[in-house]
């Protein structure tokens, strides 16, 4: 097999073990951030520079990676106390987690070309200096309305960050130095969902929830000033290219044509809608059906992503190699059901009167799940687009986010007195994610190249996979 293939397989499989799209680098990814220079051409200073800074490199991207999850999840803890203040109902907060969530999944559509035709220091600073205005912004909301538009503001400069941090590693690595640096990457970005809502909840014992935006806005200047004084430019002039956002959304329009693709992605973007469905109504369900304070809830929300991680870890150094992707898959997307079904009944008063640690085991168990679901999906797709890989991890990332946008209003659709909502769009969801697999990915149907190359570690390959080749839509 030539070197490019090796890598393109070295890549797709390191998705799987971190969970972080990966992008298969040479002649099989003309679409993408970039197409790093053939072997033998001079490095540019600026990324010879950044691999030597190494450490600080790691921790400059691991801040913009996990910039978007501190946004998200700080802010939780505060939602029924926001619901008070603006004297709004609780869907309509809600709605502040749909326009951020909504804003981060266009925004990928639009900075991840910008930065191939500008390069990535530009386009990086511009989304961050608007990222610290817009959530200053929201700290002086006076409504709820003028809040939803400045999450929105928020979220398209936020996605900045997650699309050029990973576009930066990949102008700085390649094959297996780049599989590890999206691990470390993953362990970075699993971490603020856990100490997220615990600052959240810290910060509500010393002000009210204005001060949240507040922390948040000084986080984003020092990562601004943190970028504009370490991070060099990372993409020289002669490898930047005019393609734009019309080639992205041509080069997409192809990989949607290819049913196995689309049904990963649908499936892993249920699934995502699942875990929005729990974020965004888990402060009103743990908090005010239940009696969990602010510091309680946050507590519970970090064990919860303590028990994805650690899931997501044992799937990468346990069970990738030694069990087929689309076998794990099966199995989360079924704890997921089964957790789905348990909640609704609990909820719904099936069982009597519950209290609060049976519903927050249910959620441990859903929430858990998610680290065997969502990892295999991205891998599973991005397996079959080394010719795209770029555009398709976008897609994946859009679509995603798009569908936990549209799931979020939902759960709050009945009111804040029961929690049946949640549990309706979280079965409902799972159902969704279970049938797109079963009816698209049809895993009975996987070529045998495929299954080995996920049960194998890239010993075996895909046809579809091989460099080059686009993957046959009817397969």
């Amino acid at each position: 097999m030539p070197e490019s293939g090796q890598k393109t397989t070295q890549g797709n499989i390191s998705e799987a073990v971190s969970g972080v799209p990966s992008t298969p680098v040479g002649p099989a990814a003309p679409v993408g951030p970039s197409t790093p220079a053939a072997p033998g051409t001079p490095v540019a200073p600026g990324v010879a520079a950044a691999r030597r800074a190494g450490l600080l490199v790691t921790l400059v991207l691991g801040g913009l990676t996990a910039l978007p999850p501190l946004s998200m999840d700080m802010y939780l803890p505060a939602l029924p106390e926001v619901t008070g203040a603006l004297r709004a109902p609780a869907a309509t907060i809600q709605l502040t987690l749909t326009a951020c969530l909504a804003g981060m999944a266009l925004g990928q559509l639009v900075v991840g070309p910008m930065s191939d035709k500008w390069g990535r220091r530009r386009p990086l600073l511009a989304g961050m200096v608007v990222y610290v205005l817009a959530t200053a912004a929201c700290a002086l909301a006076p409504t709820a309305e003028t809040l939803i538009g400045f999450r929105l503001l928020q979220g398209l400069a936020g996605a900045a960050g997650i699309v050029i941090a990973r576009a930066v590693v990949r102008d700085l690595y390649d094959g297996v130095e780049m599989a590890r640096f999206f691990s470390t990457l993953m362990l970075i970005s699993g971490v603020a969902p856990i100490v997220a809502p615990l600052i959240g909840g810290q910060i509500l014992r010393v002000t009210d929830w204005r001060g949240v935006f507040h922390v948040l806005t000084g986080v984003g200047v020092l990562l601004t000033l943190v970028v504009w004084r370490f991070l060099a430019e990372t993409l020289p002039p002669e490898r930047r290219h005019e393609g734009g956002v019309g080639q992205a959304l041509r080069t997409m329009r192809g990989l949607l044509a290819d049913r196995v693709f689309t049904g990963y992605t649908l499936t892993g973007g249920l699934a995502f809608a699942v875990l929005f469905a729990y974020i965004s109504a888990s402060p009103f369900v743990m908090q005010d059906l239940y009696g969990a304070s602010p510091q309680t809830f946050s507590l519970l929300f970090g064990l919860n992503s303590i028990g994805l991680v650690a899931v997501g870890q044992i799937n990468g150094k346990l069970l990738v190699g030694r069990v087929s992707l689309d076998k794990v898959l099966g199995w989360g997307l079924a704890v997921i059901l089964l957790a789905a079904i348990a909640l609704l009944l609990m909820t719904s008063g099936a069982f009597g009167k519950v209290g609060l640690a049976p519903v927050a085991a249910g959620l441990f168990v859903l929430m858990s799940a998610m680290g065997l679901a969502m990892p295999n999906t991205n891998a599973q797709a991005l397996m079959r687009t080394p010719h795209a890989a770029g555009s398709a991890s976008a897609l994946l990332g859009t679509t995603s986010f798009l569908v936990g946008a549209v799931a979020s209003p939902l759960v709050g659709i009945a009111g804040e007195h029961t929690a049946v909502p949640m549990a309706v769009v979280q079965l409902t969801c799972a159902v969704l994610a279970l049938a797109c697999f079963l009816g698209l990915c049809r895993p009975w149907q996987t070529a045998p190249g495929a299954e080995a190359a996920g049960a194998g570690a890239g010993k075996a390959q895909d046809p579809a996979a091989q460099p080059g080749k686009a993957p046959d839509p009817a397969a």
